[in-house]
């Protein structure tokens, strides 16, 4: 099937959508780490057992569609552009490991692209469901519900002592990776993360960059997670993760509040100079981009920027990557020229914003 209509919009339709808290959370996410049983895992698979579980996985669950999120897309990374795949993680619907296990690796896609099914990843299935805002409770709810779904129809690598069954350690037992995507600049302008984080890791949880492991924490955002799996329940998990990421809400809005009555002027210097460079720029990294576009949603959310959505963060940190810079340039760009394409972006969609008649 095409994935044209998966790559034309950074903002999944998904995203679209308000939740709890999403001036501070930007997205809850639920993955759940699952093998088929009496087939080799991933890592030691050869090419024909790799595709023999693709093959048999997308054949079952091609014959029902999920009750929830309907008609399932079916995307195979050898038939797709190494550009293309590029945006799909881009877009956090596969992983970079998929991405490069392009030769028997499949993605299952919901329309709304709130559901994925990662098939021959590290292990034969990575679920995962994305909800808008704080809501990882119905995260959990979704990713359960798809869970039950695949088990109607393949028998899972069980354990009745270790429960799920996986390639790395660190995901036997529940399978689950619960995590929070969060915008933290109050707390990183006042100097308070540097506390924080550390103390945050010292609970079990890990805190990572915007595209998961091994990547750089840029703008300000921060993806909260489990690190282990086994021993707890997936109720258990969640419910440590949203203790956590309820107490770094209530820090981020106290330290807002504080700079709002202590440095209200110096901030909203500091934002309105970043709209500025974002909105006149003719050349700009991806490094000062994210930075930029941090301050800008802070005067979002606090008032300072009026008539420009408070989803230009999400939008933006997602169309001026790479992929993306490429996909609407038609051609190969060099970093350089990355970083022409990516101020002219910027500057027409903040055009738009404030053509935007007012409601």
């Amino acid at each position: 099937m095409s994935s044209d209509r998966f790559l034309q919009d950074a903002i999944s339709p998904w995203m679209k959508k308000d939740g709890e808290n999403s001036d501070i959370v930007l997205s809850s996410r639920i993955r759940l780490a699952r093998n088929l049983k009496d087939y080799t895992f991933p890592l030691l698979a050869s090419t024909e057992e790799s595709y023999a579980v693709a093959n048999y996985v997308s054949e079952v669950l091609q014959t029902d569609d999920h009750s929830v999120f309907g008609a399932i897309e079916h995307l195979k990374m050898d038939e797709m552009k190494t550009n293309d795949k590029r945006i799909l993680v881009e877009k956090h619907l596969i992983s970079p490991h998929l991405a490069e296990r392009s030769k028997y690796g499949t993605v299952l896609l919901s329309e709304d692209e709130s559901m994925s099914i990662m098939i021959n990843e590290e292990d034969h299935l990575r679920i995962q469901c994305l909800f808008p805002g704080f809501e990882l409770e119905q995260a959990l709810h979704a990713a359960s519900s798809v869970d039950d779904w695949i088990e109607e129809h393949v028998t899972y690598a069980f354990d009745e002592k270790h429960g799920y069954l996986t390639s790395c350690p660190t995901n036997v037992g529940t399978g689950i990776r619960a995590s929070v995507m969060m915008h933290l600049p109050a707390l990183a302008i006042t100097k308070q993360l540097g506390r924080i984080l550390p103390a945050i890791n010292q609970l079990g949880l890990v805190v990572r960059g915007i595209y998961g492991e091994g990547s750089e924490a840029l703008g300000n955002l921060f993806q909260i997670s489990n690190q282990m799996t086994l021993g707890k329940s997936e109720q258990d998990i969640v419910n440590d993760l949203q203790d956590v990421a309820g107490q770094l809400i209530r820090q981020e809005r106290g330290a807002r509040e504080a700079l709002m009555e202590n440095s209200s002027l110096k901030l909203e210097d500091r934002v309105k100079r970043s709209y500025g460079i974002l909105a006149y720029s003719r050349i700009i990294e991806s490094k000062e981009a994210t930075r930029r576009l941090s301050d800008v949603r802070l005067g979002i959310d606090l008032g300072f920027i009026e008539n420009v959505s408070g989803k230009i963060l999400n939008e933006l940190t997602i169309l001026t990557q790479p992929g993306f810079l490429q996909h609407y340039a038609n051609s190969v760009l060099t970093p350089e020229q990355r970083d022409e394409r990516r101020a002219t972006l910027i500057r027409e969609r903040l055009n738009m914003e404030e053509e935007k008649p007012a409601d």
